[in-house]
């Protein structure tokens, strides 16, 4: 896990829109998008289309993050916690 990797799990321990995780983090959408795809890939985070629905299949987060919730996944945790 890299340091920009690392820094957007520190978001991810609820729930959170991309809106806020852009905000928050203050990085360009692009960078955002592929640190996002980066780690759903990886399977330390999971995509959501609200709050509380879970998007289960194959996510392009690429192409549909801005309209998305994330949140990380146990591994995802398990692998921030261990660095």
């Amino acid at each position: 896990m890299n340091d920009q990797e690392f820094d957007l799990m520190d978001e991810l321990y609820f729930v959170q829109p991309y809106s806020y995780l852009l905000e928050t983090l203050n990085w360009e959408e692009k960078s955002l998008l592929s640190t996002l795809q980066s780690l759903y890939s990886q399977g330390y985070i999971k995509c959501l289309d609200d709050p509380d629905t879970e998007r289960f299949g194959e996510v392009d987060v690429l192409k549909e993050g801005k309209k998305l919730y994330f949140l990380a996944t146990k591994n995802g945790l398990m692998a921030h916690n261990t660095l």
